[in-house]
């Protein structure tokens, strides 16, 4: 049987500071699509979805989170413009100063309801989804 062509698995963590959980951590992206995102990228063969959001936490921001929960899968395929890509996103607390590193121009730590961020991908969705649980305690709902 051969191989099926599926598409690529990324982590993404939403990360609030301890000092400020009304806010999330947010990086401007060095490479294209620029604009801002929430911190991650993808996840490596043979590695555990979640140790690759603590992973991409670590390289880009510079932080060591602590993951509290999922968030939600986010799979539509026209989400990211270099190809189909389905996303893990976890929300997560940190201590600490957040850096800019690896593919991160800048950080920016911001309200999640500011609705002016010149953000990348869906994030505005997922802030969105994740602003509800905030309000609510609802996880990300299904979209079909």
């Amino acid at each position: 049987m051969s191989r099926p062509t599926t598409p690529l698995l990324a982590a993404d963590v939403i990360i609030r500071l301890r000092d400020q959980p009304d806010r999330v951590v947010l990086i401007e992206r060095r490479n294209p699509p620029l604009g801002l995102a929430i911190p991650g990228g993808f996840v490596d063969v043979g590695e555990r979805v979640e140790a690759a959001a603590k992973r991409e936490a670590r390289e880009e921001v510079c932080l060591d989170v602590k993951l509290e929960f999922l968030l939600g899968l986010y799979s539509d395929p026209a989400r990211d413009p270099r190809g189909h890509t389905v996303t893990a996103v976890y929300v997560a607390s940190a201590a600490g100063q957040p850096r800019a590193a690896d593919d991160a121009r800048a950080i920016i730590v911001a309200d999640p309801a500011d609705t002016s961020l010149p953000l990348a991908f869906d994030h505005r969705l997922i802030l969105d989804d994740y602003l509800h649980w905030r309000r609510t305690g609802e996880l990300a709902p299904l979209r079909f």
